[in-house]
C-alpha cells in the first residue's frame, strides 16, 4: 500500500514536468502570429486543391417536447472549400428534420461559397484575437486565444479557439454567435472539435445548445465520421483544418408540429 501512495505522486509529478518542459519549448508567439500561420495553411490546402468527403450524423433532441429527429448524409468539399451534401436517411421527428436540420445544410452550403467563405473564416479581417497561453489538447501542445469579432453578424462567434502548435490547424473552437439569430433565441453555445488521423486534420464533433422562448432547450450533436481525402494531392493539404463554420439552430430553424 506504502508503495502505490508514493508512486501515484511521482507519476503525477513527472506529467507536470514533462507538460512544463513542452509548453516552455513551444515559441513564444503573438495571436496575429499564431492566426497567420493558421491562414497560411488553409491559403496552401486551397492552392494544392483536392477536398475530401465524409459522412455526418445530425441528432436533435428537445427535452420539452420529449421529441428527437435524426439525419444521416454525407459532404463532399472542392478543393476551394465549397461543400454539398446528400442526405442519405432521417428519421425521427419530421418537422424538425425539414425546419430545423434540413436548414442548417442549406446554410453551411450556402456561406461555404469561395465568394462568401472570406466574411465568415476565422481570419484577421473577421476578429480579433488575444493569445491566453497554451494547453494540451488530446496529448498535443495547443495555443489558446479568445476570438472576438469585428462586426454584429450571425455567421460569426465570441468565444476561444485552439490552435495546434506543430501543425497550426484548428483543434478545437467554442462560444456564441456574434449576433442572435432571432428574436425567439435567449442564447446558443457550441464546441466543435477536430482531430489528426495520421497526417490529416478532419471535424470531430460539433455539439450546441440552443435556448428557445417557446421550445425551451434543444440539444444539436453532429458526429463526422468516414473523412478522406478526394486525391494524393490533397494529403499534403489535409493537415489543414478548413475554417471553423457555425453549426446551430438559429432563424427560422424551429420545428413547430
Amino acid at each position: 500500500m506504502m508503495r502505490i501512495q508514493i508512486v501515484a505522486p511521482i507519476c503525477l509529478l513527472s506529467l507536470t514536468f514533462a507538460v512544463q518542459a513542452r509548453a516552455q519549448e513551444t515559441p513564444v508567439m503573438h495571436a496575429d502570429e499564431v492566426i497567420a500561420r493558421l491562414a497560411a495553411h488553409d491559403a496552401t490546402r486551397e492552392k494544392l486543391g483536392g477536398g475530401y468527403t465524409g459522412y455526418r450524423r445530425y441528432t436533435l433532441e428537445n427535452q420539452r417536447l420529449n421529441k428527437k429527429a435524426e439525419m444521416l448524409v454525407t459532404v463532399s468539399c472542392e478543393g476551394n472549400g465549397r461543400k454539398h451534401f446528400e442526405v442519405v436517411s432521417e428519421q425521427g421527428w419530421k418537422s424538425a428534420n425539414s425546419h430545423v436540420l434540413h436548414k442548417m445544410l442549406e446554410s453551411e452550403e450556402d456561406t461555404s461559397q469561395p465568394e462568401k467563405r472570406s466574411a465568415t473564416r476565422v481570419a484577421l479581417e473577421n476578429y480579433d484575437f488575444e493569445l491566453q497561453g497554451t494547453e494540451l489538447v488530446n496529448g498535443r501542445l495547443a495555443y489558446v486565444l479568445r476570438a472576438l469579432p469585428k462586426r454584429q453578424d450571425k455567421y460569426l462567434f465570441e468565444g476561444r479557439i485552439w490552435v495546434d502548435a506543430a501543425d497550426f490547424a484548428m483543434v478545437q473552437a467554442e462560444g456564441k454567435p456574434a449576433k442572435t439569430p432571432s428574436f425567439w433565441t435567449r442564447s446558443i453555445h457550441f464546441v466543435a472539435r477536430y482531430q489528426k488521423t495520421g497526417d490529416f486534420w478532419f471535424p470531430l464533433s460539433t455539439e450546441s445548445v440552443t435556448e428557445a422562448r417557446i421550445f425551451g432547450k434543444t440539444d444539436v450533436t453532429i458526429s463526422y465520421f468516414g473523412y478522406s481525402p478526394h486525391t494524393e494531392l490533397s494529403e499534403h493539404s489535409a493537415a489543414q483544418t478548413p475554417v471553423v463554420g457555425l453549426t446551430y439552430l438559429s432563424e427560422g430553424n424551429h420545428a413547430e408540429h
